[in-house]
């Protein structure tokens, strides 16, 4: 096997599209290959020892080169391949875009025991994104969820997480989410900072975001997608129960992992069914 590689977006998806070349160190093309399905690429052309430049090319993509070196075994294993969207740390156009809950997730992870985890995810929610036109930094973000929509694939433990114990739904019905500022973290990353309303209580959160691209719809429309991520501390939000089931190790973690997939749609609503 001659290069061997793997071309991934930001957030892990594979570029099938993906161009890798390898020339050698007069510039000469050695190796054209394309990756497949899966963002692999796998060419035979044995390389002869030395020194090599890959370049690795995509449709919407900043295009990336590297260096590598070929031992005597012939073999040139770049590993995996970051490619970035195209335009760097731009956000999509400026305006309201609407988040679209039915090709969205909001989801939480916590541990379980210690030694696994449990994952809910929350069926019921809206936001309204809107990007500044003059100043980037001031764009902002707005969502509320239904935290009677808590669902972990378990009636018993959502039952539980409903209770006092936790959400207490019934006094809390709504958990909140406004954006207070926005600053670049590196090419297509986004630090949000917002204030989180969580049973009752308001504490500051930050919302690690990574943006996605931006393309057409089948309705007409143009989407933008996000991935966000954020760690939130139980007891902050006055959500102290635990059982401890051997010395050092609780049924549940004290830290909830948020994981947040966005699909928005220009503009002030969604579109009709």
């Amino acid at each position: 096997m001659g290069l061997t590689a793997r071309i991934r977006t930001r957030d892990g998806w594979a570029v099938s599209h993906a161009v890798v070349t390898v020339t050698d160190m007069t510039g000469t093309q050695v190796v054209r290959a394309q990756a497949d399905g899966d963002g692999a690429v796998r060419d035979t052309t044995a390389l002869a020892p030395g020194a090599y430049t890959v370049i690795v090319t995509a449709v919407g993509y900043a295009p990336t080169a590297s260096s590598t070196i070929v031992t005597a075994s012939g073999r040139a294993e770049v590993g995996n391949v970051v490619l970035a969207r195209q335009g760097g740390a731009e956000l999509p156009p400026p305006g309201p875009w609407t988040i679209d809950p039915a090709h969205s997730s909001v989801a939480a992870v916590a541990q379980h025991l210690g030694i696994s985890s449990v994952h809910g995810r929350f069926t019921d929610f809206a936001g309204r994104i809107v990007i500044d036109p003059q100043d980037v930094s001031a764009s902002r973000v707005e969502a509320l969820i239904e935290a009677a929509s808590i669902d972990t694939g378990n009636g018993l433990r959502d039952g539980h997480l409903k209770s006092p114990d936790f959400l207490d739904v019934a006094a809390y019905p709504k958990i909140g989410y406004r954006s207070t500022g926005l600053t670049p973290a590196g090419p297509d990353r986004w630090t949000v900072h917002g204030d989180l309303t969580l049973r009752g209580v308001v504490r500051p959160v930050d919302l690690d975001l990574a943006y996605l691209g931006t393309g057409a719809d089948p309705w007409g429309g143009t989407r933008a997608a996000f991935r966000a991520t954020a760690e939130l501390h139980r007891e902050d939000f006055a959500m102290n129960y635990n059982q401890v089931v051997q010395v050092g190790i609780a049924a549940i973690g004290a830290t909830l992992r948020v994981e947040l997939d966005i699909q928005a749609v220009q503009g002030d609503s969604l579109p009709q069914a």
